[in-house]
Order: C-alpha cells, then structure tokens, then sequence
C-alpha cells in the first residue's frame, strides 16, 4: 500500500500538488489534519515528510500540500490572502477526498503553514475540530513588539502550541502570557531546547529524530482526546 497519494488542487486558476498520506488502519482515528509548509520549504522537506508520515503510522490521515509561491518555484510568500485561499482549497481537497470521508477536521502547520491555519479558524471554524500549530511565529526575530496575536481572540476551537525553548520567533514563555486568557482551550507544549523545527542543538543526548518521534506520539494523543469527545 502506497504511504502517501498525490493530488492536484485547483486553486482559482492556478493549480497546486498535495499529498494524502493514509492513516494506519490498525490505529485509525477518524480524523483528518491538514498540515501546511513553512515559509522556507514545501511539502517535500524532512520535516513535512517526518511529521506527515509519523502522523499516519498513529493513526491520523493527512493531507500536505505547496503553497502556490512554493509550487511555482518563488521563494517570497505570496500575501496572506493568497496564503488563505490556498490552504482553504486544500481543506476542501481534504474534505472531498473519498478515503478520508466522514473524518473531524483538524489544520495546522509548521511556523507560517500554522499561522495562516490560525487566521482561518479566527474568521470560520465551523468545520474545524483543532488547530495543530508547530512553531508559532509569534513574532519576527529581534522584534519582540511586532506580535502576531490580535487574532487569537477570535478562535473558539482548541489549539495546541508547540514550541522550541530556543525559538528565536517565540519561546514557551513568551507566547504564553499572550493565550492563557483565550477563550479557546490552549494547550502549549514546551520543546526543552528545541529550536523553530523543535530540533535540539547537535550536543543534545536525544538525537533529533526521537525528539520529533515523541512529539508526534503527544500530538496524536491530544488530537485523539478531541476526537473523543467529538463522538460522545
């Protein structure tokens, strides 16, 4: 059985690649994350593929996909409202994709992917069952005043932080006196040492791939609490 399917989504007239990785059916969990790229690298990368990949081995289907910038080979980010746009289609590939059918809806993404993840479940979370958000960029490097949070009010589904104790965009303890009076349920799970991609510094005793191995483990358990809920 092949891990992963690659579709094509049309977004307006331009059309981008996604990626359908299957749930486990040993461990299935019902329940569908859509997990956008950062800024720098697209679906493709170590850590999309980790992530994706170790997501479905626990029982998780998940749906990767390019940005449009990212597809077409640009290295600036279009703006966010082309960002938006994108990442809805790919909710709706998710969505009609027939071997995920009557899955909960959850989004995310790394740093950027998550961001714009965010501001989608701030202005309609209707469909949205949680929000997965790996290395929030809270604020740009060195600037700590330029904040990224005025939308976070808006968000009434669960969100799950998690961040790299040596996040030059957002450590544990900045971000946290910025969502502890969400209305949302906030959960931040702190990485000790880790960095933007939640790695840890080469002289770490804990090799990178059992630090991400262990945070997958936690994602998929917080994301099958919800969806145990959601059956109830």
């Amino acid at each position: 059985m092949k891990v992963a399917d690659r579709l094509t989504i049309e977004v307006g007239e331009a059309r981008t690649t996604a990626l359908a990785y299957h749930a486990n059916g040993d461990r299935r969990l019902h329940a569908t994350l859509v997990l956008a790229h950062g800024a720098g690298a697209g679906q493709a990368s170590r850590f999309m593929v980790s992530f994706a990949a170790g997501f479905a081995s626990r029982g998780l289907d998940v749906l990767t996909f390019n940005f449009l910038y990212t597809e077409q080979g640009r290295r600036v980010p279009d703006r966010a409202e082309a960002l938006e746009a994108c990442y809805r289609a790919a909710i709706e590939a998710a969505r009609s994709y027939a071997p995920f059918g009557g899955n909960a809806l959850f989004v995310g993404g790394k740093s950027m992917g998550g961001r714009i993840a965010s501001h989608l479940a701030a202005n309609d979370s209707s469909e949205i069952r949680g929000l997965v958000l790996l290395g929030y960029p809270l604020h740009p490097p060195g600037k700590r005043h330029q904040l990224r949070v005025a939308h976070l009010a808006k968000i009434r589904v669960p969100i799950l932080f998690v961040q790299g104790s040596r996040d030059p965009f957002g450590t544990p303890d900045e971000l946290r006196p910025h969502v502890d009076g969400l209305a949302a349920p906030v959960t931040v799970c702190g990485v000790e040492h880790g960095d933007h991609s939640l790695a840890p510094p080469k002289s770490s005793p804990l090799p990178v791939g059992q630090v991400y191995s262990q945070l997958q483990d936690a994602i998929a358990a917080w994301i099958a609490g919800l969806r145990l809920r959601i059956t109830r």
